[in-house]
Protein backbone atom coordinates (compact mmCIF):
# COMPACT_ATOMS: atom_id res chain seq x y z
CA UNK A 1 0.00 0.00 0.00
CA UNK A 2 3.04 2.14 -1.45
CA UNK A 3 4.15 2.21 2.72
CA UNK A 4 1.04 4.23 4.04
CA UNK A 5 -0.83 2.74 6.68
CA UNK A 6 -4.49 1.33 6.72
CA UNK A 7 -6.35 -0.05 8.86
CA UNK A 8 -6.58 -3.78 7.06
CA UNK A 9 -8.99 -4.90 9.79
CA UNK A 10 -11.63 -2.25 8.97
CA UNK A 11 -11.18 -2.94 5.44
CA UNK A 12 -12.21 -6.29 6.01
CA UNK A 13 -14.57 -5.96 8.23
CA UNK A 14 -16.50 -3.62 5.65
CA UNK A 15 -15.94 -6.47 2.76
CA UNK A 16 -17.59 -8.70 4.82
CA UNK A 17 -21.08 -5.96 5.38
CA UNK A 18 -21.05 -5.68 1.55
CA UNK A 19 -20.86 -9.40 0.95
CA UNK A 20 -24.01 -10.06 3.45
CA UNK A 21 -25.85 -6.78 2.70
CA UNK A 22 -29.20 -7.11 3.90
CA UNK A 23 -29.50 -10.89 3.43
CA UNK A 24 -29.87 -13.30 6.12
CA UNK A 25 -26.42 -15.78 7.68
CA UNK A 26 -26.95 -19.09 8.19
CA UNK A 27 -24.52 -21.02 10.05
CA UNK A 28 -24.45 -24.94 10.48
CA UNK A 29 -23.05 -25.99 14.19
CA UNK A 30 -20.05 -28.67 13.47
CA UNK A 31 -19.29 -28.59 17.17
CA UNK A 32 -17.14 -26.58 19.96
CA UNK A 33 -13.70 -25.53 20.70
CA UNK A 34 -12.47 -26.28 23.91
CA UNK A 35 -13.78 -22.58 24.81
CA UNK A 36 -17.46 -23.88 24.34
CA UNK A 37 -17.72 -21.68 21.25
CA UNK A 38 -19.63 -23.03 18.46
CA UNK A 39 -17.51 -24.09 15.30
CA UNK A 40 -19.49 -24.21 12.07
CA UNK A 41 -19.55 -22.76 8.65
CA UNK A 42 -21.65 -20.30 7.90
CA UNK A 43 -23.45 -19.40 4.54
CA UNK A 44 -24.87 -15.66 2.72
CA UNK A 45 -26.92 -16.75 -0.38
CA UNK A 46 -25.41 -20.20 -0.74
CA UNK A 47 -22.21 -18.89 -0.86
CA UNK A 48 -19.69 -19.84 1.96
CA UNK A 49 -18.79 -16.80 3.92
CA UNK A 50 -15.55 -18.20 5.10
CA UNK A 51 -14.09 -19.51 1.90
CA UNK A 52 -15.49 -16.44 0.16
CA UNK A 53 -13.27 -13.98 2.74
CA UNK A 54 -9.61 -16.28 2.63
CA UNK A 55 -10.67 -16.44 -1.03
CA UNK A 56 -11.06 -12.30 -1.45
CA UNK A 57 -7.92 -11.67 1.04
CA UNK A 58 -9.96 -10.67 4.04
CA UNK A 59 -8.95 -13.64 6.06
CA UNK A 60 -6.17 -16.27 6.43
CA UNK A 61 -6.46 -19.98 6.62
CA UNK A 62 -5.64 -21.13 10.41
CA UNK A 63 -3.40 -23.97 9.34
CA UNK A 64 -3.13 -24.31 13.27
CA UNK A 65 -6.65 -26.08 13.37
CA UNK A 66 -7.65 -26.70 9.28
CA UNK A 67 -6.00 -26.56 6.00
CA UNK A 68 -9.46 -26.18 4.74
CA UNK A 69 -8.47 -22.28 2.87
CA UNK A 70 -5.09 -23.13 2.27
CA UNK A 71 -5.53 -23.35 -1.51
CA UNK A 72 -7.61 -19.84 -1.54
CA UNK A 73 -5.20 -18.02 0.26
CA UNK A 74 -2.44 -19.11 -1.59
CA UNK A 75 -5.05 -17.60 -4.81
CA UNK A 76 -5.24 -14.56 -3.06
CA UNK A 77 -1.72 -14.02 -2.13
CA UNK A 78 -0.70 -14.78 -5.30
CA UNK A 79 -2.94 -11.97 -6.98
CA UNK A 80 -2.11 -9.52 -3.92
CA UNK A 81 -5.71 -8.67 -3.21
CA UNK A 82 -7.26 -8.01 0.08
CA UNK A 83 -4.78 -8.14 3.08
CA UNK A 84 -2.09 -9.38 0.52
CA UNK A 85 -2.08 -5.76 -1.20
CA UNK A 86 0.33 -4.70 1.45
CA UNK A 87 2.26 -5.98 4.63
CA UNK A 88 0.11 -7.08 7.85
CA UNK A 89 0.70 -9.09 10.92
CA UNK A 90 -1.07 -12.63 10.85
CA UNK A 91 -3.97 -12.39 13.40
CA UNK A 92 -2.43 -15.07 15.81
CA UNK A 93 0.72 -13.05 15.93
CA UNK A 94 -1.37 -9.65 16.60
CA UNK A 95 -3.31 -11.00 19.63
CA UNK A 96 0.33 -12.11 20.81
CA UNK A 97 1.33 -8.90 20.67
CA UNK A 98 3.27 -8.45 17.37
CA UNK A 99 2.87 -4.97 15.26
CA UNK A 100 4.46 -3.74 12.05
CA UNK A 101 7.43 -1.08 12.32
CA UNK A 102 6.14 2.06 12.23
CA UNK A 103 6.25 3.50 8.33
CA UNK A 104 7.53 6.97 7.53
CA UNK A 105 4.48 8.35 7.00
CA UNK A 106 2.59 8.52 10.29
CA UNK A 107 -1.39 8.28 10.86
CA UNK A 108 -0.77 12.22 12.05
CA UNK A 109 0.18 13.44 9.02
CA UNK A 110 -3.15 12.50 6.96
CA UNK A 111 -4.81 14.27 10.57
CA UNK A 112 -4.80 11.82 13.09
CA UNK A 113 -3.71 13.80 15.83
CA UNK A 114 -4.58 12.37 19.10
CA UNK A 115 -2.44 10.19 20.45
CA UNK A 116 -3.60 6.72 21.80
CA UNK A 117 -0.71 5.92 24.58
CA UNK A 118 -0.42 2.73 27.43
CA UNK A 119 0.54 4.22 30.74
CA UNK A 120 3.08 2.26 32.59
CA UNK A 121 0.53 0.37 34.55
CA UNK A 122 -1.07 -1.05 31.05
CA UNK A 123 -3.71 1.80 31.51
CA UNK A 124 -4.90 3.27 27.48
CA UNK A 125 -5.38 6.68 28.04
CA UNK A 126 -5.44 9.49 24.81
CA UNK A 127 -4.41 12.77 24.63
CA UNK A 128 -5.57 15.22 22.28
CA UNK A 129 -3.56 18.60 20.86
CA UNK A 130 -3.36 21.36 23.72
CA UNK A 131 -3.55 19.38 26.61
CA UNK A 132 -1.21 19.14 29.18
CA UNK A 133 1.79 16.04 28.46
CA UNK A 134 0.28 16.05 24.41
CA UNK A 135 3.66 17.39 23.17
CA UNK A 136 5.82 15.18 25.73
CA UNK A 137 3.74 11.92 24.54
CA UNK A 138 5.48 9.52 22.16
CA UNK A 139 3.65 7.10 20.46
CA UNK A 140 5.45 3.54 19.65
CA UNK A 141 2.83 1.43 17.65
CA UNK A 142 5.25 -1.69 17.71
CA UNK A 143 3.71 -1.46 21.87
CA UNK A 144 0.25 -1.45 20.48
CA UNK A 145 0.11 2.66 20.71
CA UNK A 146 -1.60 4.11 17.93
CA UNK A 147 -3.33 7.60 16.57
CA UNK A 148 -6.85 8.16 16.31
CA UNK A 149 -8.54 10.64 14.00
CA UNK A 150 -11.38 11.71 16.50
CA UNK A 151 -12.23 10.93 20.59
CA UNK A 152 -15.19 9.47 19.41
CA UNK A 153 -13.12 6.66 17.51
CA UNK A 154 -10.68 6.42 21.20
CA UNK A 155 -13.72 5.70 23.43
CA UNK A 156 -14.83 3.21 20.72
CA UNK A 157 -11.67 1.25 20.72
CA UNK A 158 -12.19 1.36 24.84
CA UNK A 159 -8.99 4.36 25.24
CA UNK A 160 -10.21 7.11 28.34
CA UNK A 161 -9.41 10.53 28.22
CA UNK A 162 -6.29 11.90 29.81
CA UNK A 163 -7.39 13.80 33.13
CA UNK A 164 -5.08 16.79 32.26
Amino acid sequence: MDNQLWRCGEAATEALRRLIGNSPVRCEDQGSDRYGRMIGQCYVQGEGIEAWMVESGWALAYRRYSLEYVDEEEEAQDARVGLWRGEFVPPWEWWQGKRLQAVSTPERAIGCLIKGNISSKGKRIYHSPGVQHYERTKINTANGERWFCTEAEAVAAGWRKAKR
